[in-house]
Parts: structure tokens; C-alpha cells; sequence
């Protein structure tokens, strides 16, 4: 059974048994012994206020007249998500990262999710990181993916203004109650009814503590040889999220569609998928890489021999997949085959 969530559940969020800020705060700013995964020290900190009243927390480091790099998270996750990037990028970049709206330390705001929201929110971030006549390589995960496309789509204008090139990682257009095989058993064998996914991401519980939830995360969510700091890492990301928030997001994103969308990113645009990605498989991927080709704006189709959370599982290849891209926004080369 679903639970019925109020439009704004920022009320919800304290109160007698919630989890308080500083709690989720340390989740996120956890230390790890690989040393990538650990927060960035010394970001400058600022807050973008939306027309709706969401304040956004945004972090940025390195030169600030350094090449712009713009990293998006995804659903449950929060900027440091980003880390193992902003560790590898910030010494020669100007490196921004921020929390999506309802996430990290971000407020949720009184505006519905939908796919212009999240076009909306970029665009107003880009307004206050960006300098007159700087452009910015994008970088966005799974819902931050879709933030990208929501963006070109919406603001199709600002695209060759703000952006040099885009990378789209681990991400879909639509169709996730259809395709997705993150649920254990039923997408191993047989596909899984919309329903039981509405009904089992829908509902606004945190992830207990426990080696099987360790293990179920590591199995659904990550590749098979995933170090333990990379499970933990990911897991304390997720656990950093509201538990209400994941459940509003999720049962949005279900029925979020924008198929399309990327054609209109025309700028150089790499898309990044994981061989073991079940939340969002590589061939959701494989299908915004084929509209970008369309279009002739495809930089470079990767799979990588990871899960969901790509950057992190393999940060290396990721980083190297990132750099080409930069570099081909640099030297104005273009489509690169896959």
C-alpha cells in the first residue's frame, strides 16, 4: 500500500524520532581509508534561492578562473557524491557541485517535481556559478542525467551559451518502471509490475543497519567486485537522504518521461552506462546515445564494467572518459565513435 505524501514534506522532516540535519550531515561527511572518497576541504559555500523558495546549497573549489565543471547528482544523493571527481578535477578546474532541491542539505521548496523543476533549478544555479560569457562541461547522474536533458529541453536557448560540452551518466529518459531490474527476484527472472515498484520505492522507510541490507545494496545497486569503502560510501550517501524525500523523488521519477530531450543538448555529449546496472540499464542509455548520434552531437558512447554508481565503482576510467570530453570541448573535435 502506498503512503500518500503532502506536496511539501519539509514539516515531516523534524519532530519527535526524525533524524536530526546533524546526523545526516556526518553521513555525508563520513572518512574513508580511500582517500578519494573523502569530502574536498575548504569549498566555498554559497545558496541559490529559487523563485519557489528552495534554497540550494552549492559548493565550488579550485581556480576560480579555471574551466568550469558542473556535476549533478542523482536521487537519494547529495553533493558529495561528486567527491571522488572533485578530489581528481579541482586542482586545475573550477569544480561546482550542489544538492539537488529536497536533497543533502537543500530545502524542498513549494513547487511540484517534475522535469522543469529540475530544468529550473539548474538554470538558476548556472545564473549564479557561471561569470558572463563562461561555459560549463556538465556532468550529471541518473536523476542528475535527467536534469541535463530536462535542461536543454526547457532552456533550449542557454545551451550553446552555457554549456561546452555534457556528460551523461548511468541515466534514462523515462520508462524506469518498465525497464528497471534493481528489484531482486522479480527482475532476475521475470519483469516486474509497475505497481510493485511504486510500492516498494514509494514508501518512506530508512535503510536499517545490518549486513543484509549492506549486502542487497552492494548486489542491486553496485558490481560484484566493489570495495567495501565503495559500499559504504555509496550506502551512507544514500542513508544521508530523507527517507520521505526518497519516496516523493521516486515515485515522481517512475513517472517522469522526456524522451527526445537530448536532442536538444547540441553540444558535445558523452554517455557514460554500467554492464551491471540494474537500476537503470545500459540499454536506457544506449537509447539517449542513439538520439544524440541522430542529432550528431554524440561525443562518445562508454560502458563501463560497473553498476549504477559508475564514478565510484571505476573512478579512473570514469575521470579518463571525462577528461576526453573536456578535451574534445577544448579542441572543438566532435563525435568520437564508442
Amino acid at each position: 500500500m502506498l503512503v500518500n505524501l503532502p506536496e511539501n514534506v519539509a514539516d515531516l522532516w523534524t519532530g519527535p524520532g526524525a533524524l536530526t540535519g546533524g546526523f545526516r550531515a556526518k553521513l555525508r561527511s563520513r572518512t574513508y581509508g580511500t582517500a578519494e572518497l573523502n569530502a574536498a576541504p575548504d569549498p566555498e559555500v554559497r545558496t541559490v534561492t529559487t523563485a519557489d523558495g528552495a534554497e540550494l546549497r552549492v559548493h565550488s573549489y579550485g581556480p576560480a578562473d579555471g574551466d568550469v565543471i558542473v556535476f549533478i547528482h542523482g536521487w537519494s544523493c547529495c553533493l558529495e557524491y561528486w567527491n571522488p571527481q572533485i578530489n581528481a578535477f579541482a586542482r586545475e578546474h573550477r569544480v561546482v557541485a550542489f544538492d539537488q532541491r529536497g536533497h543533502g542539505a537543500s530545502t524542498l521548496g513549494s513547487r511540484r517535481f517534475e522535469a522543469e523543476q529540475l530544468a529550473d533549478d539548474l538554470s538558476d544555479v548556472l545564473d549564479a556559478v557561471l561569470p558572463a560569457g563562461r561555459k560549463a562541461v556538465l556532468v550529471g547522474h541518473s536523476m542528475g542525467g535527467i536534469t541535463i536533458q530536462a535542461w536543454a529541453k526547457f532552456h533550449p536557448d542557454q545551451v550553446t551559451r552555457r554549456a561546452s560540452a555534457a556528460l551523461l551518466l548511468t541515466t534514462t529518459a523515462g520508462d524506469i518502471a518498465a525497464e528497471t531490474r534493481v528489484l531482486p527476484l522479480f527482475n532476475d527472472i521475470v519483469p516486474a509490475p509497475a505497481w510493485l515498484g511504486r510500492a516498494l520505492f514509494g514508501q518512506p522507510v530508512p535503510f536499517p543497519p545490518g549486513s543484509p541490507v549492506r549486502a542487497i545494496f552492494k548486489a542491486r545497486l553496485l558490481n560484484r567486485h566493489a570495495t567495501a569503502d565503495q559500499v559504504d560510501f555509496g550506502l551512507s550517501i544514500a542513508r544521508s537522504c530523507r527517507p520521505l524525500v526518497r519516496a516523493k523523488f521516486a515515485l515522481a521519477l517512475i513517472e517522469l518521461e522526456i524522451h527526445g530531450a537530448a536532442a536538444s543538448l547540441c553540444v558535445p555529449t558523452a554517455v557514460v552506462a554500467g554492464a551491471y546496472d540494474n537500476l537503470l540499464p545500459e540499454s536506457m542509455s544506449r537509447k539517449i546515445a542513439d538520439e544524440l548520434a541522430a542529432a550528431g552531437n554524440l561525443a562518445r558512447f562508454s560502458v563501463l564494467a560497473t553498476g549504477h554508481l559508475a564514478n565510484i565503482e571505476a573512478s579512473a576510467q570514469f575521470n579518463a572518459e571525462l577528461r576526453n570530453l573536456i578535451d574534445v570541448a577544448r579542441h572543438g573535435r566532435h563525435a568520437v565513435a564508442g
